[in-house]
């Protein structure tokens, strides 16, 4: 272990600024740097003095800005570091150990005793610095100072740790290992003084404590290379949106790519053209049998015309029954939760965002007060994997085993967990509860209504993670009227399985097993109008999948890249639907023809995995940074010479002429211009509107006019507005030669 002698770095006095209040529960690949650059041509007043560690490193990988600044957040502490007005007390203990949370420093504290004292970082000290660049681009050296407004918490660091046995117990991540490096410089300390933990439990935290083991210098080259990039991109383009645009506030390397995703199923829903149908089925013994095939031909749902509608609506009168095909099938159990899948599932059946759904699970993670104590719910809540540990499984089979009984145990399940290793990183295990036997009816007891309902679904995932398959009498029915086939299907369980705890189907009538192949029945076909829908806009869930499949970012970015770009205005979430405003869309087309690796999303996801092949010691973060830079440059010293013209066309009728305005870019922002009689109009960037072949589209709909209305009375603490949602399309008018 590594003994702290309080030693620093040189150290020279500068401003600070405030420190960011960003969540600590979202890590962005994204960040505010840019927002602070731009400032740095603003005098900045009422800022106190402090010092900045100032140190240039060499890096081996990026670091997030979003990430470093979610992190710095100060919390409330009554274990650990206090706030910056109150010094940390200073035990008899001989070993210090370093978490990021206030929260979780008292869990781990009262789990080993008076050997330890536990204080919190509250999250990143260091990053490159606010007011400069911070990357050498010739040597690829980094400038690191002292987050502002967190010199107080380094002080408090050093004079606790002064002497004593240092131990550094940051988030067993990238971002958590950078925070270890970071604290291991500043503290002067190196060695085997690096522990981690998926879990917070007193067999978990012994264990750690047992074995501490070096900083993986890997994993934090692979972090702070993320950094680097994150930092060129924000710093060298944004600049260049402001000038351009004045409501553009910034460019990330990660969130400009889901932009682009946003803003071409935007795209596409504009091109879509509806084409009506007809559906058609008949009703038999409580069964709907739809219309399947035409002459034996399997027919397609738009085949079906008025025509053919018509014609069965008045020519059959019944049907005979040709075939009745009956199986057994099993619906297997799900994955026990990762990262994505918890934050899509929480978004579709809590309808909570996905900061919000992070941020809980975040606490559930450190440990919440309750009635009984200071207890941790959830084991570590940022991964991509479903393994699941032996200890875990066996309490959890034991927990089947008494509650259902033996037949409810799956071994299978188990079994596909094992074999899913190889396809994802595995840092870390599942989401699932720390105890099992802690029950959601138990839990009722201890926690609020939020947090009782994220930790309901991850304990009825994860313990029907570990069930057998729930098992169903499939019934498939053909019925044959001359050339017309008609099919149904309807399944009845026969066993529960793992849905005796995690969701259950509606009971089926009982009536279709009366019926006889052979037998003519009496029927009145029936038919309905129906016509195609473009495909539907992202909601939180559905774009953290796209996000996910894609390999664009990691899933604990992709809470903060969502609000970054809410936070823009360069998208709106109405009616639990992510739809791109003007602004958005301005900012994607300088983007596409200005830099167009940046916007594609291959080119992101190849970053991705660039980065990941440092972690695992395969690539040298320079040459990545290197290749990345040769491109980067010569687009960016085109952006930089060459003018861009914000000029487009619109279908926006002038009032005062026959004229179209135009859209275009002025000292104050987008406004519309008519060319005809001059006439000027200003505009809010956030309307909603399609950039569509060099032509702005503006939305013409209800949902134009109270979206904006609607975004503002969202709780932001609950998540998206509750309601149904009724589908508005675009209204195009007629293009004028």
């Amino acid at each position: 272990m590594a003994t702290s002698s309080g030693a620093n770095k040189s150290v020279k006095p500068t401003k600070t600024t405030k420190s960011t209040k960003s969540s600590k529960s979202t890590k962005s690949t994204e960040s505010k740097e840019t927002k602070e650059t731009k400032k740095t041509s603003k005098k900045q007043e009422g800022q106190a003095k402090s010092t900045k560690s100032a140190e240039s490193v060499k890096s081996t990988s990026t670091k997030k800005t979003a990430t470093t600044k979610s992190r710095s957040k100060s919390k409330s502490d009554s274990s650990g570091l206090s706030s910056s007005s109150h010094s940390t007390r200073i035990t008899n203990a001989s070993k210090v150990i370093i978490v990021e949370s206030p929260a979780k420093a008292k869990t781990i504290e009262s789990i080993l005793g008076s050997d330890y004292q536990v204080i919190s970082s509250k999250g990143h000290v260091r990053d490159l610095p606010q007011k400069k660049f911070g990357v050498d681009l010739n040597t690829l050296e980094m400038t690191f100072e002292i987050i502002p407004g967190k010199e107080p918490v380094v002080e408090d660091i050093k004079r606790v740790t002064e002497g004593k046995e240092v131990l550094l117990a940051s988030d067993p991540d990238r971002e958590g290992e950078a925070i270890a490096w970071h604290l291991s410089n500043i503290l002067n300390v190196s060695g085997r003084n690096r522990i981690t933990f998926s879990e917070i439990t007193p067999h978990a935290i012994q264990e750690a404590v047992k074995s501490p083991r070096e900083i993986d210098m890997n994993r934090v080259n692979a972090q702070l290379a993320r950094r680097a990039l994150d930092r060129i991109v924000g710093y060298k383009i944004s600049p260049l949106l402001w000038r351009i645009i004045k409501d553009a506030r910034s460019a990330g390397r990660v969130q400009s790519a889901a932009l682009k995703i946003i803003c071409e199923r935007e795209q596409k829903r504009f091109e879509f053209v509806p084409q009506k149908y007809y559906k058609v089925w008949i009703e038999i013994a409580g069964l709907k049998a739809n219309l399947t095939k035409i002459d034996g031909k399997k027919i397609k749902p738009t085949d079906v015309t008025k025509e053919i509608a018509d014609e069965i609506l008045n020519g059959v009168r019944s049907v005979k029954l040709i075939d009745i095909d009956i199986k057994e099938v099993k619906k297997n159990p799900p994955l026990p939760f990762t990262t994505s899948t918890l934050q899509q599932d929480a978004s579709t059946r809590l309808n909570f965002a996905v900061y919000k759904t992070m941020k809980i699970a975040q606490e559930l993670y450190e440990g919440i007060d309750t009635a009984e104590g200071h207890i941790a719910f959830i084991t570590y809540m940022r991964t991509d994997s479903t393994r699941i540990s032996e200890e875990a499984k066996d309490a959890t089979k034991d927990f089947i085993l008494s509650k259902f009984g033996q037949e409810y145990l799956g071994e299978e399940v188990r079994k596909a967990n094992k074999e899913s290793k190889a396809k994802v990183q595995d840092a870390h295990e599942c989401i699932r509860p720390v105890n099992v036997s802690m029950t959601p009816e138990k839990a009722k007891n201890l926690l609020d209504k939020d947090h009782l309902r994220l930790y309901e679904i991850i304990w009825k995932r994860f313990v029907a993670s570990q069930m057998s398959s729930a098992v169903y009498k499939q019934y498939s029915y053909d019925f044959e009227n001359s050339k017309y086939i008609f099919e149904a299907s309807v399944r009845e369980r026969i066993f529960d399985g793992f849905e005796a705890v995690y969701s259950i189907d509606d009971e089926m009538s009982e009536e279709h097993k009366d019926l006889k192949v052979g037998e003519e029945y009496n029927v009145s076909p029936k038919s309905q109008e129906a016509e195609t829908t473009p495909p539907d806009r992202y909601s939180e869930a559905s774009l953290v999948k796209t996000l996910e499949n894609e390999g664009i970012g990691r899933p604990s970015t992709y809470a903060t890249i969502i609000q970054t770009l809410l936070a823009r205005k360069y998208i709106v979430r109405s009616r639990r639907t992510l739809i791109p405003t003007i602004l958005g869309f301005v900012v994607n087309d300088y983007l596409e023809k200005r830099f167009p690796d940046i916007v594609d999303k291959n080119f992101t996801a190849e970053m991705e995995k660039q980065l990941d092949e440092v972690e695992s010691g395969k690539k040298d973060w320079k040459v990545i940074i290197k290749e990345f830079l040769s491109k980067f440059t010569k687009d960016l010293e085109h952006a930089q010479k060459e003018f861009f013209s914000i000029d487009f066309e619109t279908n926006m009728h002038c009032e005062t002429c026959d004229g179209n305005y135009r859209l275009k870019v002025g000292k104050y922002g987008l406004y519309l211009n008519c060319p005809n009689c001059k006439v000027n109009k200003s505009i809010k960037s956030s309307m909603f509107g399609v950039l569509n072949g060099g032509k702005l589209y503006f939305l013409q709909n209800e949902e134009e006019k109270s979206a904006e209305q609607e975004e503002a009375e969202i709780d932001e603490s609950s998540g998206a507005k509750k309601g149904g949602f009724k589908k508005n399309y675009y209204r195009r008018k007629t293009k004028k030669s």
